[in-house]
């Protein structure tokens, strides 16, 4: 039978047979609402009808072969918990009241003292609270989420803050230096020229290179780490042969270290030429080889080991320095972030941000393992991506 639109379905859970009869009369009275009854003796029955159908409300006897008292409560709120529910029983305690209002109830009818205007008032009552309960829940929730939203935000923006105060606290110390290397020599080059021999003038030249070169460096890590955050860091492939690129690069940096630690060069399975980034590979393989010299100690071992496979190509590099302790190594590919341990080591803490943008926009992958005053070994994995 199809009920008209008004109609209050109303699930009645009660044992006594002429009690209910009783409800469904009283129900028939009133001419302001149409209810529909459906009528079961037990706890378990009703959980059933819970699941195939819907309701608009459930008038609950306490007393119940299957439950007693406040009981049925827990398993018929889990089950329809945007029903209101009115609790039936024959005792008129304040206290059960109460308690049955604070077990999630929204009225308790004493069955005596029941008509069909305080019935039907209490259904409808009963509906128009727990429809308004459940409004503000919903707003409630919905302000919630907007305060976690918010508070995301603004922690965000807070983040972005501190990391462009860090920014330019780090550029500024570190541009600091290479320009007093050049204003200290044009300095002495404007005003002692005569004195100067040719050697000390090109000595000087070779500071304001080098210190420009520094400069040039550092604002080309910034720039990069600013394209990747935009979206803007893009391969520019080009048919390489990594394994003399590698050599090369490892030789210049163990030329530049003035022979003070031991290096060594290993590889393993056949490398055949392909295609790849070579800017990006230099920023990868230069930051995780200089980091692995910096922060080993004199005569302390670099290596770097070149593993071709199938599909992919890994880069392992493995040193015996400092190490990095492990409450900071969460943090450590973070723009701006430095290991607590460092002391006075110089750095920006853009190396690794920027070698794992590199290794990402590549399609790669790189991990890291390290404990401290044994040393660290990085791991880079490329695909390969060969010539057609």
């Amino acid at each position: 039978m199809i009920m008209p639109a008004s109609t209050i379905k109303v699930l009645l859970i009660e044992d006594n047979l002429a009690e209910a009869r009783l409800l469904q009369e009283i129900l028939q009275v009133p001419k302001f609402k149409q209810f529909s009854l459906l009528h079961v003796k037990r706890l378990a029955e009703a959980l059933v009808h819970l699941q195939q159908n819907s309701f608009d409300a459930i008038l609950l006897d306490l007393t119940l072969p299957d439950s007693q008292g406040l009981a049925s409560l827990p398993p018929l709120l889990h089950q329809a918990p945007n029903l209101p529910i009115v609790v039936l029983t024959n005792t008129n305690d304040d206290d059960l009241a109460i308690a049955a209002v604070r077990q999630g109830a929204e009225d308790y009818l004493v069955k005596r003292q029941v008509n069909a205007e305080l019935l039907a008032r209490s259904l409808c009552y009963a509906i128009e609270r727990k429809q308004v309960s459940e409004a503000l829940r919903k707003v409630n929730e919905a302000l919630a989420m907007q305060v976690q939203e918010r508070t995301a935000e603004l922690m965000k923006a807070k983040e972005v803050n501190q990391l462009k105060s860090e920014f330019v606290s780090i550029l500024s110390h570190d541009f600091r230096s290479p320009l007093n290397s050049i204003l200290l020599s044009t300095g002495l080059l404007q005003n002692n020229q005569d004195q100067l021999t040719e050697e000390r003038r090109l000595t000087h030249f070779q500071l304001i290179r080098s210190a420009i070169t520094n400069m040039a460096h550092l604002l080309d890590e910034v720039s990069l780490i600013g394209k990747a955050d935009s979206g803007q860091l893009q391969c520019q492939l080009i048919l390489l042969d990594l394994v003399p690129f590698c050599q090369q690069l490892f030789e210049e940096l163990r030329l530049s270290s003035h022979e003070k630690y031991q290096f060594l060069f290993a590889q393993q399975g056949e490398l055949p030429q392909a295609l790849w980034d070579e800017n990006f590979l230099r920023h990868i393989l230069s930051n995780l080889l200089s980091n692995a010299i910096k922060y080993s100690p004199t005569g302390g071992l670099v290596q770097f080991e070149l593993i071709a496979q199938e599909t992919t190509v890994t880069f392992q590099i493995q040193d015996q320095g400092i190490g990095i302790p492990p409450e900071d190594q969460p943090r450590l590919f973070e723009p701006f972030y430095r290991a607590r341990n460092v002391d006075n080591i110089p750095g920006t803490g853009l190396g690794l941000a920027i070698a794992k943008k590199c290794v990402e926009a590549h399609g790669g992958q790189i991990s890291m393992q390290s404990e401290v005053g044994v040393g660290t070994t990085f791991t880079v994995r490329l695909p390969i991506w060969k010539a057609v």
